[in-house]
């Protein structure tokens, strides 16, 4: 006899009759859209500065960095997505069962600390935006996206669907903003196709690449993503009218094959996005008269170079980037505290919180670009912290049923791992002997 697992949906076991044929079309494609909330994470504030940094200061070469660290989010986002669908649990809902209480807690600190560095990301980009678009003080900018990320948060009370709507539009307009410029700018394809040979012109780079990786494999959204993937498929169940009647292998299969699709054209999206911020910032200011040390070097020097509408482009991509990626984040502060620690806190107040840096960094008038790359980096060193435990679930027979890793998915998601908490030592070292 199968035992159930929360949500009342057991795994494996038989459907048969009506109700099996009932369920196959209330399924539909359910599993489409987790993966382009968590893809917006993926075109955040902070790839645009580790982006353009990246290409103003070695051309194409770190092309491959961008490539690499979208294929390995690719994979993460999977089996984050698929942890979600066999068990019903988000990832900090899995810790929480199967971790020690110290370990869980600790767990939760540096979710939050990496949760406050990406608020920092985002409200910064958003309020650079702003002060672009409209001459806005960056502080007043700060204010106004955390308020309008609020807005975008409202449209989940009207649904899920309708809140990946909204942050799928916003992904929408980031690409539409760099296809635009990437047309106007002309990009030589030999030159830029150059850049996918793996190199490492030295420190800063592996600084800049590290700072790429975090911006690319953000923590936030891996717990985010399983949870979104648990809510969709309760949802599937809910539709059915089945209550606690078994998913059957072949649903399983089902969803996971739409999950897989769902996480490879969102990120697919995603990946394209930042290639072309490394792609224009490389063709326009590698080795040319016009610098892109700042965002607002970069608006200014697409202004130069390729006229008001790149510019307007641009910064209407950021702010797209800031409202959606704020918003996103914020949901995600909440499923990491209900999921470690069982408990909640009213969402004002939690924002409040989370973006109380990034209002003081605007304060103080502390070069919003460099905060940007720093918080990219301080990303890179939380990714260990969701990769191990997640490898170690999904590779879970007893935990996943019929949906476990396959050993060349472990082997390679393991393998992710060693890399990634490599890089973090390399990294570290670098920053303290520099």
């Amino acid at each position: 006899m199968n035992s159930p697992t929360v949500d009342g949906l057991p795994d494996g076991g038989q459907l048969l009759g009506p109700r099996r044929g009932l369920r196959r079309r209330a399924q539909g494609l359910v599993m489409i859209g987790p993966a382009f909330a968590a893809a917006i994470a993926y075109v955040d504030p902070g790839n645009f500065a580790t982006n353009f940094a990246a290409g103003s200061d070695f051309g194409y070469r770190l092309l491959w960095v961008v490539v690499a660290a979208n294929t390995v989010g690719m994979l993460v986002q999977f089996l984050s997505a698929k942890l979600g669908l066999a068990t019903g649990r988000n990832l900090a809902q899995a810790c929480r069962e199967r971790y020690p209480r110290p370990v869980v807690w600790g767990m939760w600190v540096q979710a939050e600390l990496v949760a406050m560095a990406t608020d920092l990301a985002e409200v910064i980009g958003g309020a650079v935006a702003l002060s672009l678009l409209f001459d806005l003080p960056l502080a007043v900018g700060g204010v106004l996206v955390t308020a309008l990320s609020f807005v975008i948060l409202a449209v989940d009370a009207r649904g899920r669907r309708k809140f990946e709507a909204v942050v799928a539009g916003c992904l929408a307009c980031i690409l539409m903003g760099f296809g635009w410029n990437l047309l106007v700018a002309g990009v030589p394809l030999g030159d830029a196709a150059s850049g996918l040979l793996p190199t490492m012109p030295g420190s800063e780079a592996l600084l800049i690449a590290g700072g790429i990786v975090g911006a690319t494999v953000m923590p936030h959204v891996v717990y985010l993503h399983s949870d979104l993937a648990r809510r969709h498929r309760t949802d599937t169940a809910a539709g059915t009218g089945t209550g606690s009647l078994p998913m059957v292998h072949e649903d399983q299969r089902r969803l996971l094959w739409q999950v897989r699709l769902d996480v490879v054209v969102a990120l697919a999206f995603a990946g394209v996005a930042n290639m072309a911020m490394l792609v224009l910032a490389a063709r326009l200011f590698h080795g040319g008269p016009a610098g892109a040390d700042t965002l607002e070097g970069i608006h200014a020097g697409l202004g130069a170079l390729l006229g008001g509408g790149a510019a307007v482009a641009f910064a209407a991509a950021l702010l797209a980037s800031g409202l959606a990626s704020s918003a996103v984040g914020t949901y995600a502060g909440q499923v990491i505290m209900a999921g470690f620690l069982r408990r909640s806190v009213p969402l004002v107040l939690r924002r409040l919180v989370t973006v109380s840096p990034a209002l003081v960094v605007l304060l103080l008038g502390i070069d919003p670009t460099q905060a940007l790359i720093w918080s990219q980096l301080t990303l890179s060193f939380g990714i260990p912290f969701v990769l191990i435990p997640l490898v170690g679930f999904t590779r879970d027979k007893e935990l996943m049923g019929p949906l476990v890793n396959t050993r060349a998915t472990t082997v390679a998601a393991g393998c992710l791992a060693a890399v990634v908490v490599s890089l973090n030592v390399v990294l570290a070292v670098t920053v303290l002997t520099s």
